[in-house]
């Protein structure tokens, strides 16, 4: 069993993907669980304020450590065993071997936004993540591509047993080979005659000769 809380400031953002398709599979079938908890409910002030600006000047706002080490320490006390992620261009840049290794268990995932968090909020990070050489608005996306890649490989959640053994990265950098469906003619493209075959001995060495490395 897998647990999500994400804590962001825009749940209405998140909660309708975790409630469609196989994340909503997965929590039908009890093998994972998501939870959202909204940091501005652990604002300063009459008007919650989680942001300040920058010590030192400087253009954008920063995540202010009080709300964000409340709300983790919210979920804490209901799990202390519960591990924080942080979507951060610090981070390692996630992939499908990441994805595969993470252990079952439960994980805060806080989504940053502004210009950033402040320094301070990764002495309570246990897992800094990337997902790539570029910048986004918010840590919703990444939180949602973290999770959704981790969730997908939980045995019957996608149904075949082999669904997450053959497909692009599964070992390594490897791609998948080019996949097919009806009709056989679209237009003048047809699919290769191997596959029609019926020769499953010719299938597989066809499709072991047109896959391939990232």
């Amino acid at each position: 069993m897998i647990k999500f809380t994400i804590i962001t400031l825009f749940p209405e953002a998140v909660e309708p993907y975790l409630k469609t398709s196989m994340m909503w599979k997965a929590t039908e079938k009890g093998l994972a669980e998501f939870e959202l908890v909204n940091l501005r409910d652990f604002g300063l002030g009459p008007h919650k304020s989680v942001d300040d600006t920058p010590y030192g000047g400087g253009d954008g706002m920063l995540l202010r450590c009080e709300p964000v080490f409340a709300a983790i320490e919210s979920v804490k006390a209901r799990d202390s065993e519960a591990k924080v992620i942080l979507p951060t261009p610090v981070g390692e840049i996630w992939n499908q071997e990441k994805a595969r290794e993470l252990p079952e268990g439960h994980y805060i995932i806080l989504c940053p936004h502004y210009e950033g968090y402040d320094e301070r909020i990764l002495s309570i990070v246990d897992y800094k993540i990337s997902l790539g050489k570029y910048v986004l608005t918010g840590g919703e996306l990444p939180a949602l591509i973290i999770i959704d890649s981790v969730v997908r490989l939980i045995p019957g959640v996608l149904g075949g047993e082999k669904s997450t053994e053959i497909e692009s990265f599964s070992d390594g950098d490897n791609l998948e080979y080019p996949q097919y469906t009806r009709p056989e003619d679209f237009r003048g493209m047809k699919v290769p005659e191997v596959l029609l075959s019926g020769n499953h001995g010719e299938i597989a060495k066809w499709r072991e000769e047109h896959s391939g490395r990232a």
